[in-house]
């Protein structure tokens, strides 16, 4: 059987359209003026997304770790209340409900949890960003989640809405499908992907 892995954000639920990372950001730089920027995935983030995201990339491994993913993540509770539900979740979930099934996601454990309750999606095995993980684009959290589950990294599906997923997926060794959710792609030519995760269930079914 095979091992389903979902990113959260913009793929479950959107948080991070209701984010404030700029303010994030503001938090950040009273704490930390300048930061590695190692290569990542283009991405349809916006700037202060896709800075945020990269500050915990850059400094993975840093003893100032953990203080800046506290400092974002008020930001990100904060947007729980408004977050909403992406299309077709539970006919995804009802399609995959008898595989080992776990949320990869670069959201901390507490902001994780609260959109997946907000929302009622039963998903209990939650890998999120973390001290002990280089986050995605890395692998370490999808073969973490593989490790929780007990399924070989080469019977499991990532799904995930953005070319971070992908990379992350491609580096583990896991499969890949691609959910737009009316954005336009940005996975490459040849990758599985659907529009929302209706697609999904049809693809499993």
């Amino acid at each position: 059987m095979h091992g389903i892995l979902f990113d959260l954000d913009r793929t479950l639920v959107d948080v991070q359209s209701y984010t404030d990372y700029e303010a994030a950001l503001r938090d950040v730089e009273r704490l930390v003026s300048s930061w590695p920027d190692p290569p990542t995935p283009e991405t349809g983030w916006d700037g202060p997304t896709r800075q945020a995201m990269g500050i915990l990339v850059g400094l993975s491994g840093d003893p100032r770790w953990e203080e800046i993913s506290d400092l974002i993540e008020r930001h990100e509770l904060a947007a729980v209340a408004r977050s909403v539900r992406m299309p077709a979740v539970v006919e995804a979930l009802a399609a995959v409900e008898r595989h080992p099934k776990a949320v990869v996601t670069l959201l901390p454990d507490g902001a994780a949890r609260a959109a997946l309750d907000r929302h009622r999606i039963g998903i209990d095995v939650v890998v999120p960003r973390r001290a002990d993980l280089r986050p995605k684009p890395a692998p370490d959290q999808i073969l973490e989640a593989c490790r929780i589950l007990g399924v070989a990294a080469d019977r499991t599906v990532m799904v995930g809405d953005s070319s971070w997923d992908h990379a992350a997926a491609r580096a583990a060794g896991v499969g890949f499908v691609g959910v737009t959710n009316g954005r336009p792609s940005e996975f490459p030519p040849g990758v599985t992907v659907v529009e929302t995760l209706g697609g999904l269930a049809e693809l499993i079914g």
